[in-house]
Formats: structure tokens, sequence, C-alpha cells
């Protein structure tokens, strides 16, 4: 990843299926369809058994396991075979690399380690590991993010626990100014939201734009996640470097995020349902009040 994949990061759009895919699909189904049609018309029973037949030892079949780990590693392991291990959750050669004497924060060309590299796919018990053993919990990559940006990035939340704990800093930022919350808010990591939020990070924090993870919820139509900020603080008349406040990126990208947020989530008069807020009728009707006195609504 470089700083252009970190900026389609940010502008990234929810995907959704091409016209060509669906037509391919559509063949697919009238290709299927005729062939059924076509066993039919000539009565052949058998040919139907036998086609079904076919289709249930197709999903009897399925990927191999991975080969175990053996359970000895014998000669030493360097350090791309340690670095691959990470993302394979290989724990045994990673153990074996440590005992040899290997650094922890032994990087790649792109200055990225085993313990950003296992936080991101979610291998947690190798991210302990490799905290106990003296890795740098904060160890910046070229592009300045550390194994919290990535354990946001990839959703790990006990990963993310695991680096909170060994003193890793939530409020770290990257070349882009991005916080850790905004990585989360832009990958759509609602759990890992809330965490970062319970844990007392800053919810108005700016980047490189100026743009706090408000304005990427509300561009994104992250709207659970638009509800989660705005009611833990997020400031609703925040502007960017380019000026325009939450609301009118709402406008700008032509979505609703902010209405479907306060309507889902009951505004109308009922109760917030995130455990983190515990909003009253009155309250709930008085934010509602206070989103369209802003131009929110």
């Amino acid at each position: 990843m470089d700083t252009a994949e970190l900026e389609e990061e940010k502008y990234s759009e929810p995907k959704i299926k091409g016209v060509a895919k669906i037509q391919a699909e559509e063949r697919v189904r009238k290709t299927s369809s005729d062939l059924r049609r076509e066993i039919l018309d000539v009565g052949s029973i058998q040919n139907l058994i036998e086609l079904r037949k076919m289709r249930k030892n197709r999903k009897k079949k399925v990927a191999p396991p991975p080969e175990p780990e053996p359970e000895e590693i014998i000669g030493p392991i360097d350090v791309p075979k340690f670095l691959k291990a990470a993302v394979e959750g290989k724990i045994k050669v990673i153990e074996k690399f440590l005992e040899d004497g290997g650094n922890p924060d032994s990087c790649d060309e792109f200055k990225r380690t085993a313990l950003q590299r296992s936080s991101l796919e979610g291998h947690t018990e190798i991210v302990q590991k490799l905290l106990d053993k003296g890795a740098d919990a904060n160890f910046r990559d070229r592009l300045d993010c550390t194994a919290v940006h990535w354990a946001c990035r990839g959703g790990r939340l006990d990963a993310l626990k695991s680096l909170q704990n060994s003193g890793a800093d939530l409020s770290v930022k990257d070349k882009l100014m991005s916080s850790p919350l905004h990585v989360a808010t832009r990958t759509g990591r609602y759990d890992v939201v809330e965490h970062l939020i319970a844990s007392g990070i800053n919810v108005n924090a700016k980047d490189r734009e100026g743009d706090t993870a408000l304005h990427d919820a509300v561009r994104l139509n992250r709207y659970k996640i638009v509800k989660l900020l705005i009611i833990h603080g997020a400031n609703m008349m925040a502007k960017n470097a380019a000026h325009p406040n939450p609301p009118q990126v709402t406008h700008t990208f032509g979505i609703a995020a902010l209405k479907q947020a306060v309507d889902w989530f009951g505004y109308h008069g009922g109760n917030c349902r995130s455990p983190l807020c515990p909003l009253t009728e009155s309250e709930t009707k008085q934010l509602r009040s206070d989103l369209t006195s802003n131009g929110w609504l």
C-alpha cells in the first residue's frame, strides 16, 4: 500500500455490481434454464438424476485444509519467511525465529513488520507473542502507519485490544494525517469505531484535508457510524480545508446518510440502542431538533 492507495481508501465508494456482470449472470441463468428444459423435453429423467449427482459431488469438493505446521522447525528462519509466517498465522515459525535471536521488529522494504502484518490478518496469538518479545507497538512503516492502523483497517478488534494493552497509541496519525478512527470509519468497522470511542480518542481529529471521521462517514454512507459519532460528540459543523461541513458533504455527494441514521435508530421517539448511548426519549427528541436546526434534516 502506498500513499495513492491510502487516498483511494479515503474516497472509495461502496461497490455496486456492473451492468456487464449482471448481464453475465442473466446469461448463466438462462443457459441453466434452457438446459433443464431440454432435459425434461426429451424425457431423459436419468440424465436429470445424473446431473443432480454431479452437483452434489461438486458441493462436497472443498478446498484442501492447509498443511499442518511441522512439529519441529528445523534450520534457521530468515526474515522473509518470518514475515510470511506472520501473515499466514504460523506461530511455530514465529517462535523459532524469535528463539534464535531474531529481531521482532524485522521488516520488509516498506518497513512493514510482522506485528503490522499479523494485526491486519487478526492473528492475535502472534500479535501477543511479538509484543511479549519486545516488538514496538508504535513502529511506523513508510506510510507512517502503525500496527493500530492495520488492525483497524482489517477490523481486528482483539488484535487492537492486545496492542492497546501494550501501550500502543490509539491517536497516532499516518502520512495523510489519518487517525485509526479515520481508517476504521472508511473501512466500515463499526465495532472498532465503537471501541476507539469508548477508549477516549478524539472524535473530531482531522486529517491532512481537514476531514473528521464524520466527514468520511457521511461521504461513504456509513450511517450507523454517522449516528455513533454524533452521539459521542462529533462536531456536526466542522469544516475541512475546502470549507464544507458534514451537512454540505451530504448534499455534495447526493446521499442521505444522516437522515437514514436518525430514522434507523429511532429518533422519532425511540431510545438509542447502542450500549454506549443510553439516551432517554426526551434526549433523542432534542437531538433530532438540534440536527434539524443545524440544517442536517
